[in-house]
């Protein structure tokens, strides 16, 4: 019978054995390819140059509305300069004005030497 003990737990222990064995490969962590490491760089590496790209463009397209706002103050500052010497220019176009300073300088208004031209 001790040999039957025997055998029985030679069995035992083999059982143990097999089983234990699959949960240690089940533990064991997959590593990642080189392959796949490549692939992983590449994603990586046009990612940093789609980011870059879209921050340089966004840039650019505020450097230039910036621009545009500057310009259009420049061309209402204009307008308002021109609006304010065509009043300058209807002031000292006036008859009176005129007539004012012809007689300054010392000429006189005569109705008889005047011919109108229609």
């Amino acid at each position: 019978m001790s040999s039957l003990a025997r055998k029985l737990q030679e069995q035992q222990h083999e059982q143990r054995q097999q089983i234990a064995q699959p949960e240690r490969r089940r533990a064991a962590r997959q590593k990642v390819t080189p392959g796949e490491r490549v692939i992983w760089m590449l994603f990586a590496a046009f990612l940093c140059l789609g980011a870059v790209q879209i921050i340089s463009t966004q840039a650019e397209i505020y450097k230039t509305n910036k621009d545009i706002q500057k310009m259009k103050v420049s061309v209402s500052e204009m307008q308002k300069e021109n609006g304010d010497l065509t009043v300058l220019k209807e002031e000292l176009s006036s008859y009176e004005r005129i007539m004012a300073k012809a007689e300054e300088l010392g000429l006189k208004f005569d109705d008889k030497k005047v011919k109108v031209v229609h």
